[in-house]
Protein backbone atom coordinates (compact mmCIF):
# COMPACT_ATOMS: atom_id res chain seq x y z
CA UNK A 1 0.00 0.00 0.00
CA UNK A 2 2.76 2.20 0.93
CA UNK A 3 4.62 1.76 -2.22
CA UNK A 4 1.45 2.12 -4.29
CA UNK A 5 1.05 5.44 -2.75
CA UNK A 6 5.06 6.14 -3.76
CA UNK A 7 3.84 5.89 -7.40
CA UNK A 8 0.52 7.51 -7.26
CA UNK A 9 2.78 10.82 -5.74
CA UNK A 10 5.55 10.31 -8.22
CA UNK A 11 2.86 9.93 -11.39
CA UNK A 12 0.82 13.30 -10.37
CA UNK A 13 4.81 14.93 -9.84
CA UNK A 14 5.59 13.67 -13.30
CA UNK A 15 2.28 15.08 -14.37
CA UNK A 16 2.79 18.52 -13.04
CA UNK A 17 5.83 18.85 -15.03
CA UNK A 18 4.70 18.29 -18.56
CA UNK A 19 3.86 21.02 -20.18
CA UNK A 20 0.70 19.32 -21.70
CA UNK A 21 -2.40 19.61 -19.85
CA UNK A 22 -3.90 16.69 -18.76
CA UNK A 23 -7.64 16.28 -16.42
CA UNK A 24 -9.09 13.52 -15.11
CA UNK A 25 -12.53 12.98 -14.74
CA UNK A 26 -14.67 9.72 -13.26
CA UNK A 27 -17.71 8.58 -14.53
CA UNK A 28 -20.21 11.01 -12.81
CA UNK A 29 -17.91 13.96 -14.26
CA UNK A 30 -16.20 14.83 -11.38
CA UNK A 31 -12.78 16.37 -11.63
CA UNK A 32 -10.57 13.87 -9.85
CA UNK A 33 -7.18 15.56 -11.44
CA UNK A 34 -5.88 18.26 -13.25
CA UNK A 35 -2.61 19.10 -13.64
CA UNK A 36 -0.43 22.32 -13.23
CA UNK A 37 -0.78 23.26 -16.84
CA UNK A 38 -4.15 22.79 -17.16
CA UNK A 39 -4.74 25.07 -14.00
CA UNK A 40 -2.75 27.45 -15.82
CA UNK A 41 -4.36 27.42 -19.16
CA UNK A 42 -8.02 27.45 -17.47
CA UNK A 43 -7.43 30.12 -14.27
CA UNK A 44 -8.23 27.25 -12.40
CA UNK A 45 -7.83 27.75 -8.02
CA UNK A 46 -9.32 24.36 -7.77
CA UNK A 47 -7.33 20.95 -8.60
CA UNK A 48 -10.29 18.92 -8.45
CA UNK A 49 -14.11 18.99 -7.75
CA UNK A 50 -16.71 20.13 -9.99
CA UNK A 51 -16.19 20.62 -13.48
CA UNK A 52 -17.26 24.45 -13.62
CA UNK A 53 -14.23 24.82 -10.75
CA UNK A 54 -11.44 23.71 -12.76
CA UNK A 55 -12.76 25.13 -16.02
CA UNK A 56 -14.00 28.98 -14.87
CA UNK A 57 -16.67 28.39 -17.09
CA UNK A 58 -19.40 31.49 -15.47
CA UNK A 59 -21.83 29.34 -14.75
CA UNK A 60 -22.91 29.64 -11.02
CA UNK A 61 -26.81 28.21 -11.01
CA UNK A 62 -27.69 25.26 -9.24
CA UNK A 63 -25.47 22.22 -9.15
CA UNK A 64 -22.48 21.82 -11.95
CA UNK A 65 -24.32 19.63 -14.86
CA UNK A 66 -27.80 21.31 -13.90
CA UNK A 67 -27.12 25.48 -15.22
CA UNK A 68 -28.47 27.31 -17.71
CA UNK A 69 -25.26 27.31 -19.87
CA UNK A 70 -24.07 23.33 -18.79
CA UNK A 71 -25.92 21.87 -21.27
CA UNK A 72 -23.71 24.35 -24.05
CA UNK A 73 -20.86 23.07 -22.40
CA UNK A 74 -18.22 21.73 -24.53
CA UNK A 75 -16.18 20.04 -21.74
CA UNK A 76 -18.77 17.64 -20.28
CA UNK A 77 -19.86 17.35 -23.87
CA UNK A 78 -16.79 15.85 -24.71
CA UNK A 79 -16.89 13.64 -21.57
CA UNK A 80 -20.44 12.31 -22.53
CA UNK A 81 -19.09 11.54 -25.63
CA UNK A 82 -16.45 9.08 -24.34
CA UNK A 83 -19.12 7.34 -21.97
CA UNK A 84 -20.91 7.18 -25.18
CA UNK A 85 -17.93 5.63 -27.07
CA UNK A 86 -15.65 3.22 -24.90
CA UNK A 87 -13.94 5.62 -23.04
CA UNK A 88 -12.68 7.49 -26.45
CA UNK A 89 -13.42 11.13 -27.79
CA UNK A 90 -11.46 13.66 -29.16
CA UNK A 91 -13.02 17.41 -30.58
CA UNK A 92 -11.39 20.75 -30.77
CA UNK A 93 -13.17 23.07 -28.59
CA UNK A 94 -13.60 26.71 -27.47
CA UNK A 95 -14.35 27.75 -24.09
CA UNK A 96 -16.69 31.10 -23.12
CA UNK A 97 -14.89 31.69 -20.00
CA UNK A 98 -15.01 34.59 -17.57
CA UNK A 99 -11.73 35.76 -18.85
CA UNK A 100 -11.23 35.14 -22.11
CA UNK A 101 -11.80 32.81 -24.51
CA UNK A 102 -10.18 29.36 -25.21
CA UNK A 103 -9.11 26.99 -28.16
CA UNK A 104 -7.90 23.88 -27.73
CA UNK A 105 -7.87 19.95 -29.09
CA UNK A 106 -8.91 17.47 -26.03
CA UNK A 107 -8.34 13.48 -27.00
CA UNK A 108 -10.53 11.32 -23.68
CA UNK A 109 -9.05 7.72 -23.36
CA UNK A 110 -10.33 5.36 -20.63
CA UNK A 111 -8.23 5.00 -17.35
CA UNK A 112 -9.49 2.33 -15.44
CA UNK A 113 -12.75 3.60 -13.82
CA UNK A 114 -11.78 6.93 -14.72
CA UNK A 115 -11.21 9.10 -18.23
CA UNK A 116 -8.19 11.10 -18.94
CA UNK A 117 -8.36 14.30 -20.96
CA UNK A 118 -5.07 15.80 -22.60
CA UNK A 119 -5.37 18.85 -24.48
CA UNK A 120 -2.30 18.27 -27.10
CA UNK A 121 -1.87 22.07 -27.76
CA UNK A 122 -2.88 24.20 -24.49
CA UNK A 123 0.66 24.58 -24.10
CA UNK A 124 1.64 26.41 -27.14
CA UNK A 125 -2.18 28.46 -26.57
CA UNK A 126 -0.80 29.63 -23.42
CA UNK A 127 2.38 30.78 -24.71
CA UNK A 128 0.21 32.56 -27.64
CA UNK A 129 -2.15 33.83 -25.22
CA UNK A 130 0.85 35.40 -22.99
CA UNK A 131 2.38 36.61 -26.02
CA UNK A 132 -0.60 38.53 -26.59
CA UNK A 133 -0.64 40.01 -23.41
CA UNK A 134 3.02 41.20 -24.02
CA UNK A 135 1.94 42.34 -26.90
CA UNK A 136 -0.48 45.09 -25.63
CA UNK A 137 1.69 46.17 -22.68
CA UNK A 138 3.94 47.25 -25.12
CA UNK A 139 1.80 48.98 -27.40
CA UNK A 140 0.91 50.64 -24.21
CA UNK A 141 4.22 51.83 -23.82
CA UNK A 142 4.20 53.97 -27.30
CA UNK A 143 3.41 57.84 -27.45
CA UNK A 144 -0.41 58.57 -29.11
CA UNK A 145 0.03 57.87 -33.12
CA UNK A 146 0.38 61.88 -33.59
CA UNK A 147 -0.37 64.71 -31.25
CA UNK A 148 -0.51 68.71 -31.74
CA UNK A 149 2.15 69.59 -29.15
CA UNK A 150 4.56 72.37 -29.06
CA UNK A 151 6.21 70.48 -31.98
CA UNK A 152 3.67 68.54 -33.78
CA UNK A 153 4.65 65.01 -34.64
CA UNK A 154 3.84 61.55 -36.16
CA UNK A 155 5.71 58.10 -36.34
CA UNK A 156 5.58 54.61 -36.87
CA UNK A 157 6.29 51.78 -35.27
CA UNK A 158 6.36 48.20 -37.08
CA UNK A 159 8.09 45.04 -35.06
CA UNK A 160 9.24 42.56 -36.97
CA UNK A 161 8.42 40.00 -34.28
CA UNK A 162 5.34 39.76 -31.71
CA UNK A 163 7.50 41.41 -29.44
CA UNK A 164 9.88 44.11 -30.56
CA UNK A 165 13.13 46.06 -29.35
CA UNK A 166 12.89 49.33 -30.36
CA UNK A 167 11.32 51.96 -28.57
CA UNK A 168 9.95 55.60 -29.68
CA UNK A 169 8.61 58.13 -27.16
CA UNK A 170 7.56 61.63 -27.50
CA UNK A 171 6.78 64.00 -24.11
CA UNK A 172 7.14 67.55 -22.33
CA UNK A 173 9.51 69.09 -20.40
CA UNK A 174 9.10 72.81 -19.36
CA UNK A 175 6.36 73.20 -22.07
CA UNK A 176 9.51 71.78 -24.84
CA UNK A 177 9.12 68.89 -26.65
CA UNK A 178 11.36 66.10 -25.99
CA UNK A 179 11.75 63.47 -28.86
CA UNK A 180 13.61 59.60 -27.89
CA UNK A 181 14.05 57.09 -30.52
CA UNK A 182 16.21 53.82 -29.29
CA UNK A 183 16.94 50.44 -30.87
CA UNK A 184 18.11 47.24 -28.28
CA UNK A 185 20.11 44.63 -29.30
CA UNK A 186 18.47 41.19 -29.98
CA UNK A 187 14.82 40.39 -31.59
CA UNK A 188 11.71 38.59 -30.00
CA UNK A 189 11.17 38.43 -25.70
CA UNK A 190 14.82 39.41 -25.12
CA UNK A 191 14.40 42.67 -27.09
CA UNK A 192 11.41 43.87 -25.72
CA UNK A 193 12.65 43.23 -21.76
CA UNK A 194 15.14 45.28 -23.06
CA UNK A 195 13.39 48.06 -24.43
CA UNK A 196 11.02 48.31 -21.82
CA UNK A 197 14.03 48.17 -19.15
CA UNK A 198 14.84 51.76 -21.03
CA UNK A 199 10.90 52.81 -20.92
CA UNK A 200 11.39 52.65 -17.11
CA UNK A 201 15.26 53.85 -16.89
CA UNK A 202 14.53 57.30 -19.17
CA UNK A 203 14.50 59.90 -16.96
CA UNK A 204 11.64 62.25 -18.54
CA UNK A 205 12.05 64.82 -16.11
CA UNK A 206 15.71 65.46 -17.41
CA UNK A 207 15.83 68.08 -19.95
CA UNK A 208 18.96 67.71 -21.27
CA UNK A 209 19.26 64.57 -23.47
CA UNK A 210 22.97 63.62 -22.82
CA UNK A 211 22.24 63.95 -19.30
CA UNK A 212 19.21 61.43 -19.73
CA UNK A 213 21.09 59.17 -21.52
CA UNK A 214 24.36 58.81 -18.95
CA UNK A 215 21.59 58.19 -16.54
CA UNK A 216 20.25 55.54 -18.70
CA UNK A 217 23.67 54.16 -19.19
CA UNK A 218 24.24 54.38 -15.59
CA UNK A 219 21.24 52.19 -14.99
CA UNK A 220 22.13 49.44 -17.90
CA UNK A 221 25.79 49.00 -15.85
CA UNK A 222 23.69 47.34 -12.62
CA UNK A 223 22.66 44.78 -15.08
CA UNK A 224 26.01 43.21 -15.47
CA UNK A 225 25.20 42.02 -18.88
CA UNK A 226 27.42 40.63 -21.01
CA UNK A 227 28.81 42.70 -24.26
CA UNK A 228 26.24 41.23 -26.85
CA UNK A 229 23.78 43.30 -25.31
CA UNK A 230 23.28 47.06 -25.86
CA UNK A 231 20.99 50.07 -26.57
CA UNK A 232 21.62 52.91 -29.53
CA UNK A 233 19.63 55.93 -28.75
CA UNK A 234 19.12 59.28 -30.06
CA UNK A 235 17.47 61.81 -28.52
CA UNK A 236 16.57 65.84 -29.01
CA UNK A 237 14.71 68.83 -27.14
CA UNK A 238 13.24 70.85 -29.62
CA UNK A 239 13.14 74.88 -28.10
CA UNK A 240 10.28 76.97 -30.44
CA UNK A 241 11.51 80.07 -28.84
CA UNK A 242 15.09 79.95 -29.95
CA UNK A 243 14.22 77.68 -33.00
CA UNK A 244 16.92 75.43 -31.74
CA UNK A 245 17.46 71.37 -31.84
CA UNK A 246 19.35 69.96 -28.49
CA UNK A 247 20.62 66.53 -29.21
CA UNK A 248 22.39 63.73 -28.04
CA UNK A 249 23.35 60.58 -29.68
CA UNK A 250 24.44 57.18 -28.16
CA UNK A 251 25.52 55.05 -31.24
CA UNK A 252 22.62 55.59 -33.10
CA UNK A 253 23.29 54.18 -36.83
CA UNK A 254 20.96 56.35 -38.63
CA UNK A 255 21.86 59.96 -38.70
CA UNK A 256 18.93 62.46 -37.70
CA UNK A 257 17.60 64.55 -40.72
CA UNK A 258 16.39 67.75 -40.55
CA UNK A 259 14.45 69.31 -43.89
CA UNK A 260 14.56 73.10 -44.29
CA UNK A 261 14.32 74.98 -47.69
CA UNK A 262 18.41 74.17 -48.27
CA UNK A 263 17.66 70.77 -48.54
CA UNK A 264 18.31 68.34 -46.23
CA UNK A 265 21.03 68.10 -43.20
CA UNK A 266 22.67 64.54 -41.49
CA UNK A 267 23.01 65.24 -37.82
CA UNK A 268 25.31 62.85 -36.97
CA UNK A 269 27.85 61.94 -33.96
CA UNK A 270 30.32 59.77 -33.11
CA UNK A 271 29.33 57.40 -29.61
CA UNK A 272 29.28 54.39 -28.32
CA UNK A 273 25.96 52.42 -27.92
CA UNK A 274 24.33 52.27 -24.26
CA UNK A 275 26.44 49.17 -23.01
CA UNK A 276 29.33 47.22 -21.08
CA UNK A 277 32.02 48.49 -24.12
CA UNK A 278 33.09 52.14 -22.49
CA UNK A 279 31.07 52.03 -19.27
CA UNK A 280 32.61 55.40 -18.28
CA UNK A 281 32.01 57.32 -21.42
CA UNK A 282 30.08 60.50 -20.65
CA UNK A 283 27.53 61.54 -23.58
CA UNK A 284 27.34 65.60 -24.53
CA UNK A 285 24.41 67.44 -26.03
CA UNK A 286 24.57 69.55 -29.20
CA UNK A 287 22.75 72.30 -31.00
CA UNK A 288 22.14 72.78 -34.34
CA UNK A 289 18.96 76.08 -35.39
CA UNK A 290 16.55 75.26 -37.90
CA UNK A 291 13.94 77.32 -39.65
CA UNK A 292 9.91 77.49 -39.14
CA UNK A 293 8.48 74.85 -41.50
CA UNK A 294 11.42 72.43 -41.18
CA UNK A 295 10.94 68.61 -40.45
CA UNK A 296 13.17 66.74 -37.95
CA UNK A 297 12.81 62.54 -38.96
CA UNK A 298 14.34 60.19 -36.40
CA UNK A 299 14.75 56.50 -37.80
CA UNK A 300 15.88 53.52 -36.35
CA UNK A 301 18.37 51.56 -38.81
CA UNK A 302 15.85 48.54 -38.94
CA UNK A 303 14.20 51.89 -41.58
CA UNK A 304 17.18 52.14 -43.82
CA UNK A 305 18.67 48.78 -43.49
CA UNK A 306 15.67 46.73 -44.73
CA UNK A 307 16.48 44.28 -47.95
CA UNK A 308 14.00 43.57 -50.45
CA UNK A 309 14.24 40.06 -52.59
CA UNK A 310 17.30 41.22 -53.96
CA UNK A 311 18.97 41.69 -51.21
CA UNK A 312 19.01 45.41 -52.10
CA UNK A 313 18.72 47.85 -48.93
CA UNK A 314 16.27 50.42 -48.53
CA UNK A 315 19.12 52.91 -48.21
CA UNK A 316 19.45 56.55 -46.77
CA UNK A 317 18.60 57.74 -50.01
CA UNK A 318 15.40 56.38 -50.40
CA UNK A 319 14.33 57.61 -47.15
CA UNK A 320 16.03 61.20 -47.81
CA UNK A 321 13.87 61.12 -51.51
CA UNK A 322 10.50 60.90 -49.42
CA UNK A 323 11.16 63.58 -47.38
CA UNK A 324 12.07 65.80 -49.73
CA UNK A 325 8.55 65.32 -51.11
CA UNK A 326 6.77 65.31 -47.88
CA UNK A 327 4.93 68.34 -46.90
CA UNK A 328 4.99 67.73 -43.58
CA UNK A 329 5.33 65.36 -40.90
CA UNK A 330 2.70 63.09 -41.22
CA UNK A 331 2.73 62.89 -45.05
CA UNK A 332 6.29 61.81 -44.59
CA UNK A 333 5.37 59.20 -42.31
CA UNK A 334 2.83 57.97 -44.34
CA UNK A 335 4.81 57.67 -47.76
CA UNK A 336 7.97 56.24 -45.87
CA UNK A 337 5.12 53.51 -44.52
CA UNK A 338 3.75 52.64 -47.65
CA UNK A 339 6.95 52.44 -49.50
CA UNK A 340 8.89 50.53 -47.56
CA UNK A 341 6.04 48.01 -47.60
CA UNK A 342 6.30 48.11 -51.48
CA UNK A 343 10.14 47.64 -51.57
CA UNK A 344 10.49 44.75 -48.77
CA UNK A 345 6.89 43.17 -48.51
CA UNK A 346 8.02 41.65 -44.83
CA UNK A 347 10.56 43.08 -42.49
CA UNK A 348 13.39 41.14 -40.82
CA UNK A 349 14.20 44.56 -38.08
CA UNK A 350 12.25 46.61 -36.55
CA UNK A 351 11.01 49.55 -38.22
CA UNK A 352 10.40 52.75 -36.24
CA UNK A 353 10.46 56.41 -37.33
CA UNK A 354 9.40 59.84 -35.56
CA UNK A 355 8.91 63.35 -37.64
CA UNK A 356 8.39 65.99 -36.24
CA UNK A 357 6.46 69.66 -37.77
CA UNK A 358 8.90 72.17 -36.78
Amino acid sequence: MYNGFIMARLCRDVLDHVPTAAIVVDKNFKVRYTNRAFRAYFHAQKEKGELRGVISCGEHEGKCGDGVQCGYCPMRAVFLDAAKNGGNAFRKLVLRGEKDDCAFRIKVQPMGKYYLGIMDNAYETEIAREMYSAQDIQQRLLPPAKNQQTAPYSFMYIPCREIGGDLPDVYEVNGETMGLIADVSGKGISAGMLSAFVKAGWDRSEPSPSRAINGLNSKFQELNLDERSYVTAAAVRIDTMRREICYSVAGHNAPLLLKSAEGIDEIVMNSPPVSTWIPDFRYEDRVIGYREGSILVMLTDGVTESKNAKGEQFSLERVEGILEKSVNAEHFIQRLKAVLKEFCGTFNDDITAIAFDL
